[in-house]
């Protein structure tokens, strides 16, 4: 099966739109208890980057599609998708609207591109921190509560983390005013080191500076020194870094890459990872984040949503 494209969008759109009522009256007429453990279910726009890098879905559909689609009321933007358009008020205006009128909530954009906020280069690291302005303003604008940001940059463990103190610090001192949070995700290079990461972020020590968990985001380095493409030679426990971030965290990334016979992911045991959120009593919205070459991605995001019901309803028993 071909990648999700617009004209599959259209059709399931069509296809949802007889059985909406039934999908809004879960349990009429049934005592609901309250369960113990629950979180939302939101949807990375990176699990579509396919069809938004080859323009056969437009950004400004991405909340129609996780609602009509997927029946996903929660998105997280990626400003890959529409670089040029921060300031641009009638695309944010019209991405809003969009969202409105299908009620899926805005909560945070991805931010990428936009220069090293860990470099020890001061000059470069300002330019970076200003660079990131305008999609605080632009989270602001969407009615999301974060933007997401990472902590690159060359140099030793000790400048990293100055360096990325003093970024956070001056983004929160931005944002604050607007009431947008500014989240790190382990993404790379010593931000993937899950006990580095949570240093700086007691230091930065803001109500404004937050983590966003991912889960197959925790080789901190690789044979040639960069972030992604080399074979990793220091990998960081997975469910240690997602409990050294869970106290900072502000929303999680439910990374899936492939899905056993069992529909579980069998290099990311989710159930492991689920009772340490469950301790943490983290209460937001855990984002769909398909990444996997096995399926296409409108399945990938389908089964990587059956799991976390799965795992959300086997830990609130």
């Amino acid at each position: 099966m071909a990648d999700f494209s617009r004209r599959q969008f259209l059709r399931a759109a069509v296809a949802a739109s007889g059985g909406a009522l039934c999908s809004v009256l879960p349990g009429m007429g049934l005592a609901q208890s309250k369960p113990t453990f629950d979180f939302d279910i939101s949807l990375a726009q990176w699990s579509l980057n396919k069809a938004f890098f080859d323009r056969s879905l437009s950004p400004l559909d991405f909340p129609a599609v996780a609602r009509t689609s997927f029946d996903i009321g929660a998105v997280e933007y990626v400003n890959q998708f529409f670089m040029d358009k921060a300031r641009d008020k009638a695309f944010l205006q019209d991405l809003k609207g969009r969202a409105a009128d299908h009620n899926v909530k805005s909560l945070l954009i991805m931010v990428d591109g936009e220069g090293d906020l860990s470099t020890s280069d001061e000059a470069r690291r300002k330019q970076s921190v200003e660079n990131h302005y305008k999609w605080v303003e632009a989270a602001h604008d969407l009615g999301c509560h974060s933007i997401r940001v990472n902590l690159h940059g060359a140099g030793s463990a000790e400048a990293w983390h100055k360096a990325s103190v003093s970024s956070m610090r001056e983004l929160a001192e931005f944002s604050k005013p607007l009431n947008v949070k500014i989240l790190v995700e382990n993404h790379g290079g010593y931000s993937s080191h899950g006990a580095k990461l949570a240093a700086v972020l007691k230091e930065a020590d803001s109500p404004f500076c937050g983590s966003m968990p991912d889960f197959g985001n925790f080789c901190y380095q690789r044979a040639s020194g960069d972030l992604w493409d080399s074979p990793c030679v220091k990998q960081y426990d997975i469910y240690q870094g997602v409990a050294d971030l869970l106290p900072y965290a502000g929303a999680i990334s439910a990374k899936t890459f492939r899905f056993d016979e069992q529909g579980n992911e069998p290099d990311i045991d989710y159930y492991k990872i689920f009772e340490l959120v469950k301790a943490a009593q983290y209460s937001g919205y855990v984002g769909i984040e398909y990444e996997g070459h096995d399926l296409p991605a409108d399945e990938g995001i389908r089964a990587t949503k059956r799991l976390l019901e799965k795992v959300r309803s086997g830990l609130s028993a």
